[in-house]
């Protein structure tokens, strides 16, 4: 049956696409961005009601971040501040912690109830959930037979 359809395997191959041109478009370079800007890392999902970002950000104030969306766009920012205690007899050999300002922006799929958005944080990951509008849900209609 595949003779039949040769490109029956082409929504695959089309997807794989798509993930390889999304990594390009918000290129990642391990925890730092472009020009050094810290990056926390993000999951983005879609429920059936909402879409829901996770963003993890240790060490960061809730009052230090702040969410919106605008033209479709999720916009997070915010800034973890370092730790600074001068200590004459300290000298370090790695830092490795990040600090500073970041931003993170995530086209939305599909149009959301901004009013309904929330923000909440816990342990460490701030989690925004996006309930998608009317529209975007669609509706189902049953066909009746006659």
């Amino acid at each position: 049956m595949r003779a039949l359809a040769p490109w029956a395997g082409m929504g695959l191959f089309k997807g794989e696409i798509d993930r390889l041109v999304d990594r390009f478009i918000e290129p990642r370079l391990g925890t730092l961005g472009p020009g050094g800007a810290w990056m926390p890392e993000l999951d983005f999902s879609e429920t059936k009601d909402a879409y829901v970002a996770k963003l993890e950000v240790p060490g960061v104030e809730p009052k230090e971040m702040n969410v919106s969306v605008r033209d479709g766009v999720l916009v997070m920012t915010g800034e973890k501040t370092r730790e600074m205690e001068e200590k004459n007899d300290e000298k370090f050999y790695r830092m490795e912690r990040v600090w500073g300002a970041f931003t993170r922006t995530i086209p939305l799929p599909g149009p959301v109830d901004v009013e309904k958005t929330t923000a909440a944080f816990k342990d460490g990951v701030l989690t925004v959930t996006l309930p998608k509008a009317a529209a975007a849900k669609g509706s189902f209609i049953p066909v009746k037979t006659t």
